[in-house]
């Protein structure tokens, strides 16, 4: 099985960086893989991994790869 593990600070980095750009890079998204999928985490970060999801659901946040090139 593949063993995914959670660096430390992650959940609060992709937030302040969503916040700056308003795009989820790839590691972004493999951060938050990594926080969906690992059972310790705090109620309080899983809080913020749905409101990063939600944000991308509404359109509010960014994919990088749809980021526009002009």
């Amino acid at each position: 099985m593949l063993q995914v593990n959670l660096l430390p600070g992650a959940i609060n980095e992709i937030m302040v960086s969503v916040a700056d750009s308003s795009y989820l890079t790839q590691s972004d998204c493999y951060g938050l893989m990594a926080a969906i999928l690992d059972e310790s985490i705090t109620e309080e970060e899983r809080r913020s991994v749905d409101r990063l999801l939600r944000f991308v659901v509404r359109g509010k946040v960014q994919m990088a790869s749809q980021k526009s090139k002009y």
